[in-house]
């Protein structure tokens, strides 16, 4: 968690969201990344998708050996991507700023723990009073 934490916090210093991510197979990072909305112009690149992204092509068996560490629970969108590469295991680093899509996540047999890191949450909290346009744009509100 402490690296996807680290990526986050690239993300907030970039000026974005800082949401971050880091996939692990076999107690190896294989990907990481940040939310890369706001730097990227890009409506996918959230951590999840980026640390995705990252880590390139893999064999379905690599990603069926996974774990994925995220700052924030995951959106409908990245948790679409752990199922669909059967990603067994999520840990998030925080639910209280954004509750993804665990409920689906949990029926559909993939394990999740959530750990509550006050860092994590401080850090969302932040953004979230300073920015509060952006992060309404990110997960979809209309003020």
């Amino acid at each position: 968690m402490l690296e996807a934490f680290a990526e986050a916090k690239k993300g907030y210093q970039e000026g974005g969201i800082p949401i971050g991510s880091v996939l692990v197979y076999k107690d190896k990072i294989i990907g990481r990344g940040h939310n890369k909305r706001v730097q990227e112009g890009s409506v996918i690149l959230h951590g999840e998708m980026d640390a995705l992204q990252n880590a390139g092509r893999q064999n379905a068996k690599v990603y069926q050996e996974c774990t994925l560490y995220t700052t924030l629970s995951p959106c409908p969108m990245c948790s679409g991507a752990i199922l669909l590469y059967k990603i067994p295991r999520v840990v998030i680093g925080e639910n209280r700023t954004f509750l993804g899509e665990e409920k689906l996540l949990l029926e559909r047999g993939v394990q999740i723990e959530v750990i509550n890191n006050s860092e994590c949450i401080d850090l969302m909290e932040k953004f979230i009073k300073e920015k509060p346009e952006l992060w309404n744009e990110d997960i979809g509100e209309i003020e």
